[in-house]
């Protein structure tokens, strides 16, 4: 497997690899990295769909990329996914993946036409005082001294950020800006996750800091993630005719490793009841979704609290990965991620309005009408004073195909689900679906003697508690996660948010289909580069675009510098009058 840059290599198609029509394929879990390895199998790789199955525990597909409608419960989004132009393979998969809603086009064809006609921006990117603007009005109010903290920590080292926090890099100079503000609330990030995962991040999206005030960097999806993106992936498999096989608990994988050698031989698992294991062969292909930020996840209902159950269970993400683990040191350490929950943890909710009385709130706020078919908020907008950290988003509607039409369906998400509630004087996670509407009415502005009635008979509110939403964002140190491939590896890979790869960013869809890719590429030995993570962390142009909107568009001969410092800036400055270096300063507003 090699990476490629440009069309030339994205335009053209693979030879059909060598061996292929005599070997088969086992994929465990069903989500996002899993579908699109299958995907890459069957378009790439040109294995017949009969010989690739794909083993799913619960009884449909998508993992963590789902929303489905719960008989006698409500409407549920456990999260959203926000995209990027430059999201290589992901793109690369989508143009394959024919729409399920209009023929002749593909998924990449009605998001591109989508986002190109409904451009996304926000209004209103956070709110103070019970829905008024908290006016950050697209700055990031950082200080020089905060600024140089985030540049050091981009040219630090990635070997000298191994468990690492973020606290342990920046101050309160970055942690009290409105950039830590956009970006916590944005990424899900905490003070005591990795250091390394920010610089990651900073890195992978530097092309995109001037667009995380408004975000007028992210597109989405015409509905929900499961019905935009799950959906039209399966129906392309299936029309190969794939086999998915639901019901099926994953216990075990056991590995022969000798001398550099690495191969899985057997795949332990359970059905109905019943327990049987499949024999491995070096043409029997096996890839595996180790860990899960989504194990666990458990729903409330308007009446009652989701339960908190941190309690690794057998037949689970962590559980396989655990047993895995030992029995090769390349095979990582999942107890670095999944070692405590109460640090990668949060909650979301899903509102279902089902009448008309909380919508003038929201378009308050949003100063957009949710009912129009076009972009609402833009992007979550965070509540700056929440104890809860409370953010909340409202995508197009409706968000189901199904939805009726004057409902509005609200995700919100809360980082500290062990904090009171500023309204609700109790922890997220001890709140009804009803109590967690009631204290994001109140940050809307409702008056509180309507507060009660309108969580009541004017919503339905449903809770989920997620114990390792954010468990890959843990500090770690090189080898903590497999890599896609393990050295020495002849029939199996690793899928999904803990598995490594170069560069690129865990909690993003584009990490997912990477995995993927590169997984099947390898295994197979395809010859068409799998297409490199976007280069703007080396593109001089984004780095200048991106330091002088970091700090408001100050230029650079405006920073508090000492003595020394002015005079050496000014002999540089001299030094590329007249050049092109001073052309690109002026064109990107440095100087």
């Amino acid at each position: 497997m090699y990476y490629s840059s440009g069309n030339y290599e994205a335009f053209a198609r693979p030879k059909k690899p060598a061996g292929v029509d005599g070997k088969s394929a086992y994929i465990i879990g069903s989500g996002l990295a899993a579908l699109s390895a299958a995907c890459f199998l069957v378009r790439d790789g040109q294995m017949e769909g009969k010989r690739v199955h794909i083993l799913e525990k619960d009884p449909v597909p998508g993992g963590a990329c789902d929303g489905y409608r719960y008989e006698n419960l409500g409407y549920v989004m456990r999260g959203g996914r926000e995209m990027d132009n430059h999201f290589e393979c992901m793109w690369d998969l989508f143009r394959s993946i024919p729409s399920i809603e209009t023929e002749g086009v593909s998924v990449l064809d009605e998001y591109y036409w989508l986002n190109k006609e409904d451009p996304n921006f926000s209004l209103c990117r956070a709110t103070v005082n019970r829905g008024e603007d908290a006016h950050t009005d697209g700055k990031f109010s950082i200080s020089d001294a905060g600024a140089l903290e985030i540049m050091r920590l981009f040219f630090t080292p990635d070997e000298d950020l191994q468990d690492v926090t973020i606290e342990d890099v920046f101050t309160s100079e970055v942690l009290d800006s409105n950039f830590w503000l956009y970006w916590r609330s944005m990424f899900a990030f905490e003070n005591w996750h990795s250091a390394l995962e920010m610089k990651l991040y900073i890195k992978r999206f530097i092309h995109h800091i001037g667009g995380l005030p408004d975000f007028k960097a992210l597109r989405f999806t015409r509905y929900n993630q499961y019905e935009s993106m799950i959906l039209p992936m399966v129906a392309y498999l299936q029309a190969h005719d794939v086999s998915f096989h639901y019901g099926v608990r994953v216990d075990d994988v056991l590995f022969e490793c000798r001398d550099g050698r690495k191969q899985a031989v057997c795949l332990k698992f359970e059905k109905d009841g019943s327990k049987d294991e499949i024999r491995l062969s070096e043409n029997d292909l096996l890839f595996i979704t180790n860990g899960g930020c989504v194990e666990n996840s458990s729903l409330g209902s308007q009446d009652s609290p989701a339960v908190f159950n941190s309690r690794i269970k057998s037949g689970g993400g962590w559980d396989l990965w655990r047993k895995i683990a030992v029995q090769d040191p390349s095979f990582g350490h999942p107890d670095k991620f999944c070692g405590d929950p109460e640090l990668s943890n949060w909650m979301s909710a899903t509102v279902e309005t089902l009448d008309q009385r909380i919508i003038p709130y929201i378009k308050n706020i949003a100063k957009r009408d949710p009912f129009t078919g076009h972009v609402v908020t833009g992007g979550i907008v965070t509540v700056k004073d929440s104890s809860w950290l409370l953010s909340w988003t409202i995508n197009r509607q409706p968000q189901f195909r199904a939805q009726p039409k004057d409902h509005c369906l609200v995700w919100l998400y809360g980082l500290f689900s062990d904090k009171d509630g500023d309204y609700v004087k109790k922890p997220m996670r001890l709140c009804t679906g009803k109590e967690i509407c009631m204290e994001w009415l109140y940050h809307i502005g409702v008056p509180e003697e309507l507060i009660e009635e309108y969580a009541s008979s004017s919503a339905n509110t449903i809770p989920c508690m997620m114990p390792f939403i954010t468990a890959f964002f843990m500090p770690r140190a090189f080898g903590d996660r497999p890599d896609v491939v393990p050295k020495g590896a002849v029939n199996f890979a690793f899928l999904g948010q803990f598995a490594e790869t170069k560069r690129d960013t865990i909690f993003t869809t584009e990490y997912s289909v990477r995995t993927g890719m590169e997984a099947v590429y390898t295994l197979l030995d395809i010859d068409r580069g799998v297409p490199e993570v976007w280069g703007s962390t080396y593109d001089i142009r984004c780095l200048l675009d991106a330091t002088v909107k970091l700090r408001d568009g100050k230029k650079i001969t405006d920073m508090k510098l000492g003595l020394l410092e002015s005079i050496a800036l000014k002999e540089v400055l001299k030094k590329t009058k007249g050049t092109d270096v001073e052309k690109i300063l002026k064109e990107y507003n440095v100087i």
